[in-house]
């Protein structure tokens, strides 16, 4: 009662604060940005105003990436509607989206996919290789996204949008700029340097990131969790030059390593002396050419063609053994898109285009006795030079009339996998899907909206599913050779209003789900003591759920916001609940603004998620009865001279002891960072 008392004053003290020191001439001029001005672009690959997009979507911008700093980027997502983030370890983050993550939620950086054949079912760590300081907006459109980007989005799409350089009409300008934060215990040392160029027809932006997070210390008996801290290390250019007026060419690299970064429930939970990510690596190469025309089919053209590369080592050593088990997994993936926005008539636009991506997946694995430092060579968790081919067209259409706005769309994805290994064989599948979404939106007034909308989606059986062989999470899995598309039907009903002082959203969605490739456990199967499993396509399910957001912006320099999300997933097939559910959540944020100086204070909260699955029962991360709720009050602040910039934050106020639910570490305990940025 008395921690809820103090959460309210809080909440209600930055309010009142705030309205206190307004005029009555500030508060009639008043023009904040509202929750819906904003413009996005990944629910519909092409920009429009949020109100007026027959989706759901969450985003986050530059601004409030400068003024929260998150640590990284799946903490960056933490509080965002609709949005719950899992961390299996320190060096992780996991965003849940519609009650589903990990290879069934689309991973975009700059419209390309993050996603390839590797990545895992279930909550895992690759959104923790994209570096924050790099990211200028963040986009979540859930429900929808296998037409507009194809394999993976049946929970939705989450988008990094890195920072962009921009041209200018008068003589050139050179900024650089130097970021330092310190978080207390030593959580984070954070240092980084930019630069910025600005010319007419050629600009640039880049820069350079060392960070050193020490061990995580939990709330009030949780304390130090050792060992949870890592290193990491990153790089970010790009460059755009105006080949003509109309033609304009990107090219882009970004690099990222973090070594050592351990996975601290196997050591805390599991017999092991040694479990790591040594290193945890992202590669991004990419070139983009932009034309606009006055042609009415080719109104615009864009095409890119990328290289990624992620790579993945583990290294790993039970207490008593002598051996040492290194596993290294490279997958190199080559990318082309070309997209073409069309405008066939007065109210009707277009996106059509084509996509192909390709992976080779290098897998080994090593054993070395300690000892004597002899090494044993085997098969890694995956098998060896695994090709995937991703190849897909795709054409969307925006229709817009008086009050209608009409959304509808169709792409066709095929695949190509290819396994030679001695466990498998050699295995030859080539799936494909037909997906269509449509939706419509309807004016209530001029800015008052109603829309529903029905997307299809699906998710190609990938290298994971099919060769996996060996320790995943607390068991061990087997490969398999039979595998067919799982496949999503998405209806959502939503409003989306705003007024001077007023916005917000409400939605209500239902998805149902065929041919779920889960982990099915062999009965009476044991290696090396853990359970033997395999996935089949075996599940039918059903999500459910509601998420409402609002923003009420008391004055002009006033805001308050508050959004909550409810989710219930039950599968079909066994009769329980679906796994990994996400508890009710929610947070409340009320933010003052004065001149140059902000104070905010924060409260998020989730309830006890005591329905599991058998899986989430067997789940080592999970309490038994399940994961209890929580609740986490924060205060920031910020002050902005000409040059430099302070943010501050006093984090977890009542030290709580809490988890996310499914997270194999603790949150943060009561704790305080601070963060300089000067320009120069």
């Amino acid at each position: 009662m008395m921690k809820s008392l103090i959460i309210f004053f809080a909440l209600w003290l930055t309010a009142h604060f705030g309205a206190g020191a307004q005029t009555a001439m500030e508060q009639k001029e008043d023009t904040i940005t509202r929750l819906l001005d904003e413009v996005v672009l990944t629910a519909q690959r092409n920009k429009q105003q949020n109100l007026l997009v027959p989706y759901s979507v969450s985003s986050l911008s530059k601004k409030k990436l400068q003024e929260f700093t998150p640590r990284t980027s799946p903490e960056a997502l933490m509080g965002m509607n609709g949005v719950f983030v899992q961390k299996t370890n320190h060096g992780g983050g996991s965003p849940f989206v519609r009650g589903l993550t990990g290879n069934q939620t689309l991973l975009l950086v700059d419209g390309i996919r993050l996603n390839n054949s590797t990545f895992r079912y279930g909550p895992n760590q690759y959104l923790n290789t994209i570096d924050v300081y790099t990211i200028n907006r963040i986009e979540v459109a859930k429900g929808t996204g296998s037409v507009q980007y194809g394999t993976d989005a049946i929970g939705g799409v989450v988008q990094m949008f890195t920072k962009d350089p921009v041209f200018t009409d008068s003589k050139p300008v050179f900024q650089g700029k130097a970021i330092a934060k310190y978080m207390t215990d030593d959580m984070e040392k954070t240092i980084r340097a930019e630069a910025n160029y600005s010319g007419k027809k050629f600009a640039f932006v880049g820069g350079i990131s060392h960070r050193r997070f020490g061990d995580l210390v939990g709330g009030d008996t949780t304390g130090k969790q050792i060992p949870s801290g890592y290193n990491e290390w990153a790089f970010d250019a790009k460059a755009k030059m105006l080949l003509s007026e109309n033609t304009q060419l990107t090219l882009a690299n970004q690099f990222l390593q973090q070594q050592n970064v351990p996975v601290y429930h196997k050591l805390k939970l599991e017999n092991f002396a040694v479990n790591e990510m040594d290193p945890q690596q992202r590669l991004l190469n990419y070139a983009r050419i932009n034309t606009k025309n006055k042609s009415a089919l080719f109104s615009e053209t864009e095409i890119t063609l990328s290289w990624q590369q992620t790579l993945e080592g583990r290294n790993s050593r039970k207490n008593g053994s002598t051996v040492l088990r290194k596993e290294k997994d490279i997958t190199n993936t080559i990318g082309f898109t070309a997209d073409v926005f069309s405008k066939p008539g007065k109210y009707w636009t277009a996106n059509s285009g084509i996509e192909l991506y390709y992976d080779k997946v290098g897998s080994t694995r090593k054993d070395i006795n300690t000892p004597d430092a002899t090494m044993t060579f085997l098969r890694g968790l995956y098998p060896d030079d695994s090709r995937y081919g991703n190849y897909s067209i795709y054409s969307m259409h925006h229709i817009t009339f008086k009050r209608w706005i009409v959304d509808a769309g169709i792409r066709f994805n095929t695949f190509s996998i290819r396994i030679s290994d001695t466990t498998l064989g050699n295995v030859t599948i080539s799936p494909s899907a037909w997906v269509g979404n449509a939706a419509v939106l309807y004016r209530l007034g001029q800015n008052q909206h109603i829309y529903t909308s029905f997307s299809s989606g699906y998710r190609a059986p990938n290298v994971d599913d099919m060769g996996t062989l060996g320790i995943v999470d607390f068991r061990y899995e087997i490969p398999t050779t039979h595998l067919s598309p799982e496949k999503s039907q998405h209806t959502e009903l939503g409003y989306k209003f705003k007024t001077k002082y007023f916005s917000g959203t409400f939605a209500a969605y239902y998805m149902h789900l065929d041919n779920l490739i889960t982990r099915e456990k062999a009965e009476g199967q044991l290696i090396d003591g853990y359970q033997v499993y395999q996935k089949e396509n075996t599940e039918a399910a059903y999500i459910k759920g509601l998420e409402t957001e609002m923003n009420w912006n008391v004055t002009r320099k006033l805001n308050l916001t508050g959004s909550v999300a409810y989710t219930y997933g039950q599968s079909l097939s066994k009769k329980e609940p679906l796994r990994r559910i996400p508890p009710f959540n929610g947070r409340l944020m009320s933010m003052y603004k004065k001149n140059k100086w902000f104070a905010a204070a924060e409260f998020q909260f989730a309830s006890h998620q005591r329905r599991l699955a058998q899986g989430d029962k067997e789940d080592n991360r999970i309490p038994v009865g399940g994961t209890p709720g929580w609740e986490s009050l924060n205060f920031f602040g910020g002050y902005n001279l000409s040059m430099i910039r302070i943010n501050a934050e006093i984090q977890n106020i009542f030290n709580e002891d809490y988890r996310t639910h499914g997270s194999g570490i603790n949150a943060a305990g009561r704790n305080a960072w601070i963060s300089v940025n000067v320009i120069f």
